[in-house]
């Protein structure tokens, strides 16, 4: 019993929200049908015992008052009563009540031959008169189809009722689920605009629980998107504010004399300005503002140029004859997100560093200790830069590329080569 217990619940769970309403309703009207349909066929079932009862108790008295003038025992011309004295196949429960003196009758509508008996002591003897009630049995049978029938239809109109009602809500609640997905995926304008509820801030009779959760989802979206938005503008009001110092501070590092000293004092003061522009570059992706210049490259040409102007001791290669496929792409903008792949696979992997082009997707990778498996899961995070073995960094270089891919239709991809190092491809669109 526990086994099909918790196949039904599966069973339950498996199904959608609408058809689970549905089929609890359902269920309701097959209970309460079912309750129903019992305490008629006992009130129906009782008023045809009474009748039968009735009926052959007035047989008997008139089959006595003949047998009293007449000697003899006849049914007063019914052909379907049978009557006699001390009949054979008398049930003993009423041969013994009418010994003992009293009148009884004895009802049996669950034999094969339904039938109805009265019987009454007459001297020593017992006069007894049985009915059939065959008519009486086809009547029940076919009332009870009746009953069942009924509650079928019952139990299909609730269900398709059921069905009906629970489909608005189930549209309402995949509305939901659908904006959650987009605004999880970066769409934070996506709203579900339900119409609020009713009942005032704290509900009431008749309040909408949809509309009350599509008024919470699109309330959180609008917060974060203002959290978002301030912490966006913030990025970049402070690396706006920071440039001017850091030019004048860069320029007056170049007049130092040349020591040990004004090479470190350099080298911080670059370091400083680089990380300035990336959070400009930074805050104008996230500001959506980036428009790319698209023309197209063989993308083997373009590539290899880039790392030449690297200038890092890279290994450049090209598939046999797919080294000038054509690509749309703004070169610019893939220069960017190739050096800074590189930047990450020199900085944090270890050598040698390949860049293979094959069609029209580019493959940077190295023989470090590959991706951490956080940065494969949710992908880059700016000033997250991973395991420790990776080395130090501020993480913006893969949030770098993963944005200037986005804006000139690519897709960069992250994983693990099997026999380590990590991997990282940009599949660009063909021309």
């Amino acid at each position: 019993m526990k086994g099909v217990a918790r196949r039904a619940r599966a069973a339950l769970n498996a199904l959608g929200l609408r058809w689970k309403i549905a089929a609890l309703l359902a269920l309701g009207c097959a209970v309460v049908a079912v309750a129903i349909g019992v305490l008629v066929h006992q009130a129906r079932l009782e008023q045809v015992s009474v009748s039968a009862r009735s009926g052959a108790t007035a047989q008997l008295v008139r089959v006595r008052q003949l047998y009293e003038l007449t000697g003899q025992v006849d049914t007063g011309g019914d052909a379907d009563t049978d009557a006699a004295l001390d009949a054979p196949d008398l049930p003993a429960s009423l041969r013994a009540a009418a010994l003992d003196g009293r009148r009884t009758t004895y009802l049996d509508m669950g034999a094969a031959d339904p039938v109805v008996w009265a019987a009454r002591p007459v001297g020593d003897h017992v006069l007894s008169v049985r009915e059939p009630l065959a008519e009486q049995a086809a009547e029940m049978a076919e009332f009870d189809q009746q009953l069942m029938a009924s509650g079928a239809v019952v139990v299909i109109l609730a269900a398709l009722g059921g069905a009906a009602l629970a489909s608005r809500l189930s549209r309402e609640l995949r509305s939901a689920a659908a904006t959650a997905r987009r605004i999880s995926q970066g769409d934070l304008d996506a709203r579900i605009d339900h119409p609020r509820p009713s009942g005032g801030r704290n509900g009431g009779p008749g309040k909408d629980e949809v509309a009350e959760l599509a008024t919470a989802v699109d309330t959180m979206a609008a917060s974060l998107q203002q959290r978002l938005e301030a912490e966006q503008r913030f990025t970049a009001d402070v690396a706006h504010e920071l440039r001017t110092p850091l030019t004048g501070l860069h320029t007056a590092a170049e007049l130092l004399p040349q020591s040990r000293p004004t090479e470190l004092v350099r080298d911080r003061v670059l370091a400083l300005r680089t990380l300035t522009e990336d959070l400009l570059e930074v805050a104008r992706l996230d500001a959506e503002v980036e428009r790319p210049d698209l023309d197209t490259h063989p993308l083997g040409t373009l590539a290899e140029g880039i790392v030449q102007r690297s200038g890092c001791p890279v290994r450049f290669a090209a598939a046999c004859g797919q080294d000038d496929t054509l690509v749309r792409t703004d070169a610019r903008r893939l220069e960017r997100i190739i050096a800074n792949l590189v930047a990450n696979a020199r900085r944090h992997g270890a050598d040698p560093v390949d860049v293979r082009v094959a069609g029209p997707v580019v493959t940077v990778s190295d023989q470090g200790p590959g991706f951490p498996e956080h940065l494969l899961r949710d992908g880059p995070q700016r000033f997250q830069t991973g395991a420790r073995e990776r080395g130090q960094g501020t993480g913006l270089g893969l949030t770098i590329a993963f944005g200037q891919a986005q804006v000139i239709g690519a897709r960069v991809e992250l994983r693990n080569a099997k026999g380590g190092g990590a991997v990282a491809s940009v599949h660009l669109p063909q021309a």
